[in-house]
């Protein structure tokens, strides 16, 4: 497993194979997996073990992909946080979802603003993209947190009603 870069609190990493089950336990919670698709359903390990595989080639070709977030003072499992690459354009997209005992610690902010500051450091692109379904609010209010621009409310390509944003790079980097 390689690190990619370090937070104040959090270490951004690749993942393995064999930590499979940290995925099912972020991704097979209901209360998470709610705006992640139309239905909301909890992921199967099947899809779980997809996305890992997934995430595992992006991060091993592009250094992209969703990253394993730990704690830095204990190596804890916090969730996932990084770059796709949204389908229906080719953008890259960012995205983050952490265990719920580890909200409102300001994680994901955190992870967010890592992850912008080494897009736009590393010369991944002149842009990003997010979006949230509309219903979810403390990940809007994130997006909004790290700078990111509201541009329009849309349907996602998995039929998910977002708020869609994007973060132009700053002309001083």
């Amino acid at each position: 497993m390689i690190d990619l870069f370090e937070t104040e609190r959090l270490v951004l990493s690749g993942w393995r194979q064999d930590q499979l089950d940290d995925l099912m336990a972020l991704h097979g919670n209901p209360n998470i997996s709610r705006y992640l698709s139309v239905s909301g359903a909890p992921w199967t390990r099947e899809q779980a073990a997809s996305a890992l595989s997934h995430w595992i080639e992006l991060f091993e070709k592009h250094q992209f992909g969703k990253l394993r977030l730990r704690r830095k003072f204990d190596g804890a499992f916090v969730g996932r946080a990084g770059f796709g690459i949204y389908p229906p354009t080719g953008e890259p997209e960012i995205g983050y979802a952490l265990l719920e005992e580890h909200h409102g610690q300001g994680y994901a902010k955190e992870a967010a603003a890592g992850l912008r500051d080494w897009f736009f450091a590393k010369n991944k692109g002149e842009h990003f993209i997010g979006m949230a379904d509309v219903r979810n609010a403390p990940s809007l209010a994130i997006l909004g947190k790290i700078g990111m621009q509201r541009t329009h409310v849309a349907t996602d390509h998995v039929g998910i009603t977002c708020q869609f944003h994007v973060l132009r790079r700053p002309s001083n980097v």
